[in-house]
Formats: C-alpha cells, structure tokens, sequence
C-alpha cells in the first residue's frame, strides 16, 4: 500500500497459497521459481517491460533470488525479507536443484484420515498466533489483521497441500548458498534478530559481496509491519543505490 501511491506495484500470490490454485500436486522450487518468473513476464506484457524491482518473504526469497540468478537481466534489483538459507551452522552447496525435504514425510501428511485434520490443528488460532510470536518475537508484536487473514487463509478448500511441502522440507533448497552467491545484480537483505525461525549470524558468505546491502531492524521477522518509516527509508536509500550502480 505504501509504495502503490507512488509506483506500480504487483502482489503475487503464490501457487498454493492466496488466490492462487491449491490444488494436491508436486510443490517444488522450481514451481515457485517459474511463478516468479511468469509473473515478471506479465508485467512486461502490462507494459512495463523495464526490469523489475522485486521483494520477496522469508523462504519466498530462495524462489526469488534463483529467479534473478538464471534471468538477471529482467531484475534492477530484488530484496530478501528475513531470507532462509543463513545461519552459523547453515552451508547449502548441493547439488543444482536438490531439496532439505523428505518426499516420505509429504506422503505421511497426506494420508487422507489425518492430512485435513491434523492440518486444521496446525491452522487453529491458537496455533496461528503461536507460530506467529516465533515471527514477531513477541504476542504483543503481532499484527492483528495479519492473524485473522491467516486463519481465514489456512481454512479454504485443498489449503493443506503447499504447507504440507513446506513442513516436509520440500520448498526449501538444499543448493541456495550457491544461489545467492550467483546473484550479481543489487540485492538488499533485511533483517529483524528478534525471530526464533531463523538466524542472521554468519552472512560472511555475501556481506562483502559489492552488490549486496544489508540492513538489521530492531524488529522481529516482519520489519515492514513493525518498522515500516524506518524499512521504506532504507528501501528507498537501497533503490537509489542500485539504480546508479546501474547506471555506472
């Protein structure tokens, strides 16, 4: 909403979640990395054919940087929100496309006497509002409207597919470190320490890259909701950065 007044913005929905299809099929990598994609082909054929400034979320981010990995060209820059794939003990140099995921713990999930219900307990609001204190950091954090739209999310028809992937490792690639090594156009990272998903304690592998930037809010994994002057100014400073890199 912020950035819509001043320039045009798309929100994707990916597949699985949102609007989109959610239909029981194979959630992979490479399904969300060709959304991405498709997306940005949409939005030349909109008729912005500049390249794109993207953000991406938390995991959404591995899909995202490996879509500006193999097709730099249709990205100006692209920002990583609490990105996964960093961590003290975290090294994920597998092979090309590979996978954390268990294909046994997805069919587990999917035996139809327990996949919709045990889901429904996952997605509960109690549940919601747990996992949610992990990502803020606190329950005073968390942003009310964001719970209730989850909730409501988590209970459509076929909502358990995509997140069954998700807690089965199967969304998360087991090469990303190369990735976002690959990356060489402006890339933002943006960070708040106060999550207990993940860890921001060893970026040795990009910190020093020329074309990264990397900013820690004093917020939890969600800084546009608890810190948004103080993450559109650094986006903002971020965008003017990488737009005369472009240009030298």
């Amino acid at each position: 909403e912020h950035y819509a007044r001043s320039r045009r913005v798309y929100a994707l929905d990916l597949p699985g979640f949102g609007f989109s299809d959610r239909s029981p099929r194979d959630y992979t990598p490479r399904m969300y990395t060709d959304a991405v994609l498709d997306m940005v082909a949409e939005i030349a054929h909109d008729g912005q054919d500049a390249p794109v400034d993207a953000l991406a979320l938390s995991l959404s981010s591995e899909f995202l940087a490996r879509a500006a990995a193999e097709q730099p060209d249709l990205f100006g820059s692209i920002a990583l929100i609490t990105p996964t794939g960093f961590g003290k003990r975290e090294q994920f140099y597998g092979p090309i496309g590979s996978t954390r995921g268990s294909t046994l713990v997805r069919q587990l999930f999917d035996v139809p006497l327990w996949s919709r219900p045990y889901f429904d307990l996952l997605s509960s609001k109690p549940s919601i509002r747990y996992f949610l204190k992990k990502t803020f950091g606190s329950y005073e954090a968390i942003d009310a409207g964001l719970a209730q739209y989850d909730h409501i999310s988590a209970h459509q028809p076929d909502a358990q597919h995509a997140p069954y992937a998700f807690i089965s490792g199967l969304l998360f690639s087991a090469d990303i470190d190369r990735i976002y090594e690959a990356l060489d156009i402006p890339t933002w990272l943006a960070y708040g320490p106060k999550i207990e998903f993940s860890r921001f304690d060893d970026l040795g592998n990009v910190a020093g890259r020329p074309n990264w930037s990397i900013t820690q809010f004093a917020t939890g994994g969600l800084p546009q909701f608890e810190a948004l002057a103080a993450f559109t100014a650094a986006y903002d400073t971020f965008l003017v950065q990488a737009a005369i890199s472009r240009l030298a």
